[in-house]
């Protein structure tokens, strides 16, 4: 079946607020929210994917972070929970590239839950006020994964990502 460009809605909760008095939004000490849009492939069905995450910068540039992902319209449903490492190249101007890597935990409805690791990769551009939106693509491979059971045992997908720092 093709591939189909679809749009979701990503949503994270903060887990908790930076007072710290930081000049950038990629610069240590300062937290961000994202929302994420995105069409994936897995299991021989297209998705919509919908997320949101939560991020806190180590250092300059390096963030760590954890997303809670839906995949809707194909079956079977999936859930999932991300923690990531990633990197934005904070000081080239304009455009931010940015590359990570994660660890992620799918609950599969109907089948046995499956460890993944993937990576990221992408650009945020400034959307103004803190804000950046970002565009990128996601693949991942998923750990221990019989492919008579799951037909795929990989899933890719784009990413349209709006961060707001704060």
């Amino acid at each position: 079946m093709p591939k189909r460009i679809v749009f979701a809605a990503l949503l994270v909760i903060p887990l908790l607020f930076s007072t710290a008095s930081a000049e950038g939004p990629f610069d240590k000490g300062r937290s961000n929210v994202t929302f994420q849009l995105g069409a994936g492939s897995t299991f021989n069905d297209d998705y919509i994917l919908l997320g949101l995450g939560y991020g806190y910068f180590l250092v300059d540039g390096l963030r760590l972070g954890i997303q809670f992902d839906l995949w809707l319209n194909g079956d079977p449903s999936i859930y999932q929970v991300t923690p990531e490492v990633a990197y934005v190249f904070h000081k080239v101007p304009h455009v931010k590239p940015y590359v990570g890597a994660f660890y992620r935990r799918s609950y599969i409805e109907g089948l046995d839950d499956l460890d993944a690791l993937g990576y990221r990769a992408g650009a945020y551009f400034t959307a103004g006020g803190g804000a950046y939106i970002g565009f990128g693509y996601a693949w991942s491979e998923y750990q221990d994964c019989e492919e008579t059971v799951y037909t795929d045992c990989d899933s890719s997908y784009t990413e349209l990502t709006f961060v707001v720092a704060f």
